[in-house]
């Protein structure tokens, strides 16, 4: 780490209260963000999903599993995928302990991926992860929201990845879609986030924010691995082993 200035208590007071001014506009605008997201224009859902899960085919209506808002985290891990992204999988890593608040608060969170279920199944329990999720195998579904991909598609500029042409060969790629469910059953898809736009959800990039040393990456998550492979942290390893992945 490079050496930083260092200043008496009085200085670090009025720098940190001049900082405040500028994060609690940033504060302010993400409050308008908010505000503005739940004005967006729905669309309704015209097409009939249906995916595999542990309890036999499902519609996407029954993933809301007698809630009326769904959150659908779109997992990259293809058909013919040895194990999901590192990525999603630290992501992923936050979705349990949120879980247990949003089941409490009209929301249903699933995540959903193109692989076998057998092959999910597999990498959820190896993960040790509790959240439902779902396999699209031989649909329609991430091709029509824009998380899986063709290279023909591609080629011919017709693979849309957050909200504009794909510009790189990829198969998979990750998002988050929010549905709505009306009491006539009918179902809205309200709002799509891509790429980076899931961010504030990852509990561990908002702490590292603040440390002195920030993310400390030279790339988006260069130094992420799925915690089963921190193989240099045994208290890590234990404390897995002993608990969620017990």
């Amino acid at each position: 780490m490079e050496p930083h200035k260092v200043v008496s208590q009085q200085e670090w007071m009025k720098a940190q209260t001049a900082h405040l001014v500028k994060e609690k506009e940033y504060t302010r605008m993400r409050d308008k963000l908010r505000a503005e997201r739940l004005e967006l224009p729905w669309v309704k859902v015209e097409k009939e999903y249906v995916f595999d899960t542990p309890d036999g085919r499902k519609t996407l209506s029954e993933l809301f599993d007698g809630r009326s808002q769904l959150a659908l985290y779109h997992f990259m891990l293809g058909p013919d995928w040895e194990e999901g992204c590192t990525g999603c999988s630290f992501g992923c890593d936050h979705f349990d302990g949120a879980n247990l608040h949003l089941q409490h608060h009209d929301v249903t969170l699933v995540a959903v991926a193109r692989a076998p279920l057998a092959k999910i199944e597999a990498y959820k329990k190896r993960m040790g992860w509790q959240f439902p999720w779902v396999s699209s195998n031989g649909s329609d579904f991430n091709f029509d929201f824009d998380v899986s991909f063709n290279k023909e598609d591609i080629k011919a500029g017709k693979a849309i990845y957050n909200f504009r042409p794909l510009d790189f060969e990829m198969d998979e790629l990750p998002g988050m879609t929010a549905f709505y469910k009306d009491e006539k059953g009918d179902i809205y898809r309200t709002f799509s986030q891509y790429a980076r736009g899931g961010e504030e959800g990852i509990g561990a990039y908002m702490i590292l924010d603040i440390m002195p040393k920030g993310r400390n990456e030279k790339g988006t998550m260069d130094w992420v691995k799925r915690h089963d492979e921190y193989e240099d942290d045994p208290q890590l390893k234990a404390m897995m082993a002993g608990s969620c992945c017990g």
